[in-house]
């Protein structure tokens, strides 16, 4: 008898809570993922041009077997403070690794770049971390679109701000005889985006005058020779999250798995003008197959994307794909 998985919303993944804030006048904001009781965690990072912290504790041979949270923000490098304010959070409540005098929180954080949408003075810092962290313990609120992570993000920059589009943060999530997984993710690429399922284009680089699509990858086949100018300032940050046992370096391949998604809904995608990574996290709970669950985090993150596209709602002057007047 074949058994059938079920959606469910991503914020029921056992062992997991999450919060967001942001300053939606600045277009920015920050996501914040908290294991309960910690989780072991992996990365895989793809773009040429990734802002994180902390990322060397997920290397396979690094010393920490868990850690406590991940933030997804905006601000570029400068929104890694935020990861200080979700540590103080955290340590206030004596989460974290024993050194005996205190407990030291172990967070990891990836940065979208945000700072050309609205008011690039402001960014993601300790206060509005420990808020999300906050949020995250007491009353999570994880909701798709122009939310946390996902306040500033835009996609299809090929061509510059002036014909790229809204997008968002989205998610999704799955489960199978007990086992759960889904995705959560900040949509912010250089590239089109597309329904993995479909093929159809559902967001990317416009017309100049608002009112078709142009086609990002044959945009870069017009001139084959080195782009000196071209603009850097993208970055697709996700997590995958499972109630499934994995150790670290399991983890780190269920990320490099979960890169298909992307693959299947982006394009170009992991470009030099990119900083494209995905968090692997489990709550450990119950045994699954890596390869399984490495084939379904992709599926979740294909269609968390394109939620992150089609929840999205225009702002600072970007069109979002729900506001579209053509065609698809």
């Amino acid at each position: 008898m074949s058994v059938m998985k079920r959606e469910i919303p991503v914020n029921q993944i056992s062992g997991f809570c999450i919060g967001q804030t942001e300053n939606e006048q600045a277009g920015t904001g920050c996501t914040v993922i908290i294991g309960r009781n910690g989780m072991c965690a992996g990365l895989d990072i793809r773009g040429g041009g990734p802002a994180s912290r902390d990322a060397g504790i997920l290397h396979p041979l690094a010393s920490a077997g868990t850690i406590n949270a991940v933030v997804l923000a905006g601000g570029s490098a400068f929104g890694l403070d935020a990861a200080g304010g979700v540590m103080e959070y955290l340590e206030q409540r004596g989460i974290g690794f024993d050194v005996g005098v205190t407990r030291v929180p172990l967070v990891v954080q990836s940065d979208i770049f945000d700072l050309t949408v609205a008011d690039p003075s402001v960014r993601p810092d300790r206060k509005m971390g420990y808020e999300a962290a906050r949020i995250a313990m007491e009353a999570p609120n994880y909701r798709d679109g122009n939310y946390g992570a996902g306040c500033g993000a835009t996609v299809g920059k090929l061509g510059g701000m002036n014909t790229c589009m809204k997008s968002g943060i989205g998610s999704y999530a799955v489960e199978l005889d007990g086992l759960q997984i889904g995705a959560v993710v900040a949509v912010n690429a250089l590239g089109d985006i597309f329904d993995w399922k479909s093929g159809k284009k559902i967001a990317g680089m416009l017309t100049e005058d608002g009112k078709g699509f142009i086609d990002s990858t044959l945009f870069m086949q017009r001139n084959i020779k080195v782009h000196e100018n071209r603009f850097v300032d993208n970055t697709t940050i996700g997590a995958v999250l499972t109630n499934a046992s994995f150790n670290k370096s399991e983890l780190c391949k269920i990320a490099s798995m979960t890169h298909n998604g992307y693959a299947r809904s982006i394009r170009p995608v992991h470009t030099s003008a990119d900083g494209d990574s995905i968090y692997a996290l489990s709550s450990a709970e119950i045994e699954a197959d890596i390869d399984l669950v490495g084939t379904l985090a992709a599926d979740v993150m294909a269609e968390a994307v394109a939620r992150a596209v089609r929840s999205a709602v225009s702002a600072y002057g970007f069109t979002a794909a729900s506001d579209l007047d053509f065609e698809l």
